[in-house]
Order: structure tokens, then sequence, then C-alpha cells
């Protein structure tokens, strides 16, 4: 049911259930969109107000641990400028172990003296050998030292310590160990002050990691200097244990931007003998540092807040400066995901929005139920229609309905639909659907057209029908003609009419087509195939076959709607009908099957195979023209495609008809003859033998 709204049809139910929408869904849209917008900004907020909280406390944090690791070196300066001999013997080794024990984040404490001596307090780890050779079972800790460089008798000392102080064992190595030559000991010497070292390589422990360090004097003469280890997987783990989010990133980068520790504890650095190299941020494996440190302002303060997108997903960003006094310019990089802020108050927002979105589907709902009451018989009466102008051959119900203009409409469309039904019985629709289809206008005239035609027939159906009871021959031929009325629909070919036994179908109208031969000839083989199928299923059954004759011919001929304004017929009309009809008439003559003329040779020729039969006259025509034998087509399915005997066949048969027109008869007699003796049942060859025999006696 339609109505006509601005120049197009309206349905019904749709109608109803548009102004509805249109009425209600604006206001229910605006009021979730209004809330769901002022949720995100308080959850936006939130964020902003916790990223920066992290911020400055993770800043603060850090560097309150640095300032404890400072004030212990510093007092382990202070103790060694106040005894000069302490760190000269084991004493001082004691009171590395209490440094180290202070906090599970060091790994070390020692001292590099200006003689070449070293004393370390370390923890060790059971997978790392020592001396090459694993610790023993139950080593927490170790005790080391290396006497003077001056001392001929100069070795490398381990006392390894359970988790209790209780020894589990002694080593004791030859060594080359220098700590004057050590990065750690040249950087502090040549600062004369506390110092946090760039990450290095320690080569006691087979770590990378970082060092505060602070210069032992006496007197103003530089005896050596302390120093404690904190690796660059403890950084990590610090920072790993202080995230803003559960998503969250958080990276410490030198002043040029490299990678000192990650909070994913994934490695960012290689090391190359001695060498330390740190990977900048942006070019770490994942790709969102890179995107976020690309994505910094420049002309914000630092530590500013910013937000940036990747893969669809909103984030946070700061980039933060660690302040002055803590003696590295090192950066705290902190990536968040904005949804582990706003996650709550947008699952609060999509239940909201769920629920508003349900309040409104069952509003609809409703309406839908309620316009179906009258909507729906009469959409089903529309779709009944439209199968009945389509000529459908679905049985569609009876509609049943309490409106009584309803069911009054429904049964006058129940008796159209049996008139159709019937009407159709004696009427192509297919080529009906075509007018249609093409709209062309249902009136009488025509116009020249150049198109296909084709004719079949049954051979001695006459004969035939005096032999076989009309039954069976009424089944055989409906057979027949079922197959030629499918097979030229598939085509795309339109069939004109049943003439008894014989089908006169034609390609190019109502549809324009531009390759309308070649798909005619397409049709002849398919039907010259199934055919064969339904002979050899008749055979089965011990009855005699049918053989099938086709003539195909391209022409210009008059197209359209003969007849009266009472009684028409769309057909065409002219000569080339005529030809079409001669040639189906000559495969009797030449014994063959598929005839076609020198027209649909040259719209189609090379996509066929072909050969030439025989010149020929058509009863008011002067002139002769050329007649050949379709044997196949090319590039429709091998199941179409000539046999490699067909195409041998063409070629003797090709080659004794050019002898014929270069009107040489006893060369073209003698091919002729040479192909019977190639195909002892060629009937064009034993046609054309007999022909032209004929005419030499003669």
């Amino acid at each position: 049911m339609a109505e006509r709204f601005g120049g197009r049809l309206l349905r019904l139910r749709p109608s109803i259930l548009a102004a509805f929408v249109l009425l209600t869904v604006p206001v229910s849209v605006a009021v979730l969109a209004v809330t769901y917008w002022l949720n995100d900004r308080a959850a936006q907020a939130n964020a902003h107000e916790l990223v920066e909280r992290f911020r400055v406390e993770a800043i603060r944090n850090i560097q309150t641990d640095f300032d404890a690791l400072k004030s212990l070196m510093r007092s382990a300066a202070v103790v060694g400028g106040e005894q000069p001999s302490f760190y000269f013997d084991n004493r001082s080794i004691p009171y590395f172990s209490s440094i180290l024990q202070h906090s599970g984040k060091i790994v070390s404490v020692y001292v590099g003296m200006q003689d070449g001596s070293f004393r370390q307090s370390r923890r060790i780890d059971p997978m790392v050998d020592v001396q090459g050779r694993p610790p023993p079972d139950g080593t927490v800790y170790a005790d080391r030292w290396i006497d003077s460089a001056e001392d001929p008798a100069r070795a490398d000392h381990y006392v390894f310590l359970d988790a209790d102080g209780q020894e589990t064992g002694r080593t004791i190595g030859d060594t080359t160990y220098d700590p004057r030559t050590r990065f750690w000991y040249r950087t502090t010497v040549a600062a004369d002050t506390l110092t946090i070292t760039d990450p290095d390589a320690f080569f006691a422990l087979g770590l990378i990691g970082i060092t505060v360090t602070a210069p032992v004097k006496a007197g103003g003469r530089l005896l050596g200097v302390v120093a404690t280890d904190l690796t660059l997987t403890d950084m990590g783990q610090y920072l790993a244990l202080r995230r803003v989010s559960t998503g969250s990133l958080s990276y410490m980068l030198n002043h040029q931007g490299q990678v000192i520790a990650a909070s994913d504890l994934s490695r960012s650095y290689a090391t190359d003998r001695d060498r330390i190299e740190l990977t900048h941020v942006t070019s770490l494996k994942d790709e969102l540092p890179a995107v976020a440190f690309g994505a910094r302002p420049r002309s914000r303060a630092d530590g500013a807040i910013y937000s940036f997108e990747h893969d669809g997903r909103a984030y946070l960003a700061s980039l933060s400066t660690m302040p002055e006094e803590f003696g590295k310019r090192w950066q705290l990089f902190t990536i968040t995901p904005l949804e582990d802020f706003t996650g709550a108050f947008r699952q609060s927002n999509d239940r909201l929005l769920l629920f508003g979105l349900a309040a409104t589907a069952l509003q609809i709902l409703i309406i839908y139920l309620l316009s179906g009451v009258l909507s729906a018989p009469l959409e089903r009466l529309a779709r009944k229609v439209t199968k009945i102008q389509e000529f459908g051959q679905d049985d569609l119900p009876p509609l049943t309905s309490a409106v009584r203009e309803i069911s009054v409409l429904a049964r006058a469309i129940d008796t159209l639909d049996v008139a159709v039904k019937s009407f159709s019985a004696f009427v192509p629709v297919g080529l009906v659907r075509k007018l249609l289809e093409s709209d062309q206008k249902l009136e009488l005239g025509g116009h020249s057209r150049f198109l296909t035609i084709m004719f079949s027939d049954l051979e001695s159906f006459s004969t035939l029908s005096e032999s076989v009871p009309s039954q069976e021959l009424l089944l055989r031929v409906s057979a027949y003609l079922e197959l030629v009325t499918r097979t030229v629909d598939e085509e795309q070919g339109t069939l004109d009419k049943f003439i008894g036994d014989g089908v006169m179908a034609f390609w190019g109208a109502p549809a324009l087509l531009e390759d309308h031969a070649f798909r005619s000839c397409v049709a002849a083989i398919r039907i010259c195939k199934g055919m064969d199928q339904l002979n050899a299923s008749w055979q089965d059954e011990g009855l005699k076959p049918l053989r099938l004759r086709i003539g195909i011919h391209c022409d210009a001929v008059l197209v359209g709607n003969i007849g009266s304004q009472r009684r028409m017929a769309y057909t065409v009309l002219g000569d080339g009908v005529n030809v079409a009809a001669r040639l189906e008439g000559m495969n009797k003559e030449f014994g063959t099957r598929i005839c076609v003329s020198h027209n649909v040779y040259k719209e189609a020729g090379e996509r066929l195979c072909v050969r030439p039969v025989d010149d020929v006259v058509v009863k008011g025509r002067r002139a002769k023209f050329p007649m050949y034998e379709l044997l196949g087509v090319y590039g429709c399915g091998s199941e179409l495609e000539p046999t490699t005997e067909e195409v041998s066949r063409a070629g003797l048969t090709r080659v004794a008809y050019d002898a014929l027109v270069a009107d040489d008869p006893v060369l073209a007699l003698q091919r002729y003859q040479k192909l019977i003796e190639a195909f002892p049942d060629d009937s064009v060859a034993r046609k054309m033998v007999q022909k032209l025999t004929t005419d030499t006696v003669a």
C-alpha cells in the first residue's frame, strides 16, 4: 500500500513508523547525547587530574629514592674521609653489606681506591657464574675484595653468604680488574662530586645499570670512589609498580630521548663489547611510544599533559624533566590510554544508551504491531499483485481479513491471478516479459532491425506420428519443445511461435544483443546436445530417437506487433525468415543437423567451427549464397567445443569446397572422395560427389 510523496511511492507501514520516529526519536537522542557528552567530559577531566597527580608523585618518589642513595654515598664518602684507612682493608665490607640490605633495588655497594684495590658487597644471581663456576647452593650475597695493584700476589677473593649471612663457600681467582679504569670511577674523578652515571655494563655482575658514586677525599687528596649500583631492570620494575593505570606505559629517558628504563620491562639497549647503546624511544618495537613522542607539543610547558590518537584509540601523555637538583637531565615519559579512566563512565553511558535504545525500540515495536493490523494484509495483496505482474508461478495462499474492503479486494485479486495464469499457459510468458522489460508500447507497428532467426524441426515427424501412439508422441514432443524453449530463454533469445513440431525463435529483439548471431549458434549446439541425451534415454526405453534439424540466418527484417487491435502477435517478417526456414529444410537434403548462412558466419565466424556445404538458392531469390554446417562453438565450455574428428572433417571439407569455388570440379571431386575415404559416413561429401559426378556426366 503506497501513496505518492514528492514523486516517490511510500509504503504504509514504513510511513507510520517514520512519522513516529521523526516525532519521538530526536528528543530521545538529544537527551542521550547531552548526558553522554557531560559524562565523557567529566571522565576526561578526571583522567587529566589523575595523570597529573601521577606525574608529580612519580617524579617526587624517584627523586626521593635517588636522594636516599645519594645520602648513603655521601655518608660512605665521609666515613672514608674521616678514617682514611677504613677502605684499604676488609673492615669496610660489613659496612657495605649493611648499605646493600638497605634497599632491594641496590645490587652492589663497593669502593675503588687510588692504589687499585677494590672491595664490594653484592647480590648473587644463582644463574650467573662467578669466576667460571656457579655459586654454591643457597648463596644470596657475596663479599669481594681485590688487593692493591702494586701487590705482586694480587687476586680476586669471593666469600659467598646465604640469606642469614652464613658462609656457603669461597673462591679465589686471578684478575686484571682495575677499578681506576672503569667508567664509574673515571666519571666521578672527572666530576669531582657526587654523580649519577649514564647506563653502563657492570663488569662483575654481568648486568646493565646506573651507578651513584661519590669521591672519597682526605685532606683534599682523592683516596678513591664509593659507589652503589642500580640495574635498568630494577628501574623498569620500579616504574612498573608505579603505573598510573593498568594500560599505561612509563619510560625514563635521557636528555637525548634514549630509553633508560621501561615499565613494560622491554629491553631498550644493545651491548657492543663493553659499550652500551641505548634505544631511542622512537625506535622501540612498539610504535605507540614513537607516535606519542612525535605528538608532543613543542610550545607547552614542561610536563604539560597532551592528547593524541593511535589506531582509533585516544591517549594522554606527558614528558617531564627531572628537577635540576636531581643531577641528571632525565625525563619521565608517560603514556596512558584514555579509556583506562573513562571506561567506567563509558560503561555507564553505554548502559544508558542501551536502555534508551531499548525503550525506543519497544515503542517502535508497539507502533509496528499496531500498524501491521492494517498494513500487513494490504502489503500481502501488493506482493501478490507484483507476482502476477512478474508472471510468478508460486501459489500464494488466499487472504482473509476482518476488514470488509480488504476482503473484497483480496477476492478480486485472486480472480485476477487465476485469469492471468490461465492466459499465460497459451501465450509465451518470456515474450511478454521481454516486451515489458524493453518498455515497448503494446501497439501495432514495427521497425527494421538486423537480427538472427532460427528454425528447428523434427525430421520425418509425420511418418513417426503414424507409428507411435499419440500420447507417447505428445510427451516426447513436449520434452523436445521444453528443451528448445528453455535453451532459447537461457541464451536471451525470443521464442516466436510453435509451428506443429517446429519452433521459430529470434535474437536481437525486443532487447538489443551485440552477439545475437553467436548466441543463436550456442543455443543450437546446446539443443542438439540436449536432444542427444533425450534420445539416449528413449533408446534405453526401447523407443525410436527423434532427429532434429536447425537453420539459422542473420538479416534485416521487420520486427514488431503485427495483427489487429483485438489480436496481435510480436514477430518478425521478411526475406530473412524465409532464408532461415530454407536452411532448416536443407539439412534433410545434405544429412546435416545445423545449417547456418554466410551472414551468420560473418557475424560470429571466428568463434564457430563450421564447414562449407554448398551454395544454395532460396525461393524468390536469384543469387546463390554459401551455406555452412555448424559443428561446434569455442569459448563456452568443453561440452560445446568441436571434437578432433569434427575439426578434421571441417578442414578437409573446406579444401574440397575451395576447389569447387575455384571452378575446378575435377579437383573438387577428388577431394570430396578423399573426404569419404577418411569419413565414410559423411553425408555432405557423398551428396557433393553425387552432384559433381552428375554434372561431369552431363
